[in-house]
């Protein structure tokens, strides 16, 4: 996982400490989203540094999805920027690229609701999330040339390599739609991971999930952050969840970021209860 060891700048209130500039995967500065007369975004800016996995969580309706959606290219702000710096230090900008670009230069997403190719088996699955980054185009596999036969055969390969990170090498001939839910999720994952991304966006994880499969989604989540260095950024209503995972927290409300900061921090912050639970009335008792 990089690191970069040299002191940054002092962090803005209600941010963390944790590196310099060179740490930043995704940059995120005053994005404004609007739907004809309605504001879904208003001036969100934030940060991801590299190796971390930060949380954006909010009461629905806040603006979370949406905000996936600019950072993978499905919509488009009107203003603001938002940009992904790679490894090596290239740095892309997201707002108008489209999402099958968005996914070349490094970022990958799941989504909330089960996006698989249900009639195709697990290894199937995760093999054509590999395949999108080989280069053999269709004359090549139509004549099956040599380098073709031999991405195919790194691409099996990988593909398998996945299934069993995410433990799912024993189903890996199963027909997607006939997993158990848990198992599905995991699918999802390995397949995001077969692109070879740098940050991993997850859309609720643990939505629909029992409390086995819950913990075993948080452990895998845990493994591809720590073994494969992949940042992870993920939206999740499950708070539990959240402050066992997270090492940032970014909170929005009705499409604006009202705190930002550790799990510890965030969770004593007014604004956040506030957010969540409503202001006190001031006529109650104990108010």
């Amino acid at each position: 996982m990089s690191q970069v060891s040299a002191p940054g700048p002092s962090p803005a209130p209600g941010e963390d400490a944790g590196g310099d500039e060179g740490d930043v995967v995704i940059s995120v500065d005053a994005v404004t989203l609007r739907f004809g007369g309605l504001t879904s975004l208003s001036a969100v800016s934030l940060s991801q540094r590299r190796g971390q996995i930060l949380a954006v969580i909010g009461p629905n309706g806040a603006g979370k999805t949406s905000l996936f959606n600019c950072l993978t290219g499905v919509y488009t702000p009107q203003e603001g920027s938002i940009t992904f710096l790679d490894r090596s230090g290239k740095s892309t900008s997201i707002v108008g690229r489209k999402p099958h670009r968005v996914n070349r230069a490094g970022i990958a997403r799941t989504f909330q609701t089960s996006r698989l190719f249900n009639a195709l088996t697990a290894f199937e699955n995760v093999k054509i999330g590999v395949e999108s980054r080989m280069h053999t185009g269709p004359l090549g596999a139509m004549l099956r040339l040599p380098r073709t036969r031999r991405e195919d055969r790194a691409s099996d390969a990988r593909a398998t390599e996945l299934l069993d990170f995410v433990g799912l090498r024993n189903r890996a001939n199963d027909i997607a739609s006939a997993l158990p839910y848990g198992d599905r999720r995991r699918l999802e994952i390995a397949r995001a991971l077969g692109t070879a991304p740098e940050v991993l966006l997850l859309d609720e994880p643990a939505a629909g999930t029992n409390p086995s499969e819950k913990a075993e989604l948080a452990a895998l989540i845990r493994k591809v952050n720590s073994q494969m260095g992949v940042s992870v950024l993920l939206i999740e209503h499950d708070m539990g969840l959240v402050m066992a995972l997270a090492d940032r927290i970014v909170v929005l409300n009705f499409g604006q970021v009202i705190a930002s900061g550790t799990p510890a921090a965030v969770q004593q912050d007014p604004a956040v209860v506030e957010a969540y639970l409503g202001a006190a009335d001031p006529d109650e008792p104990g108010a």
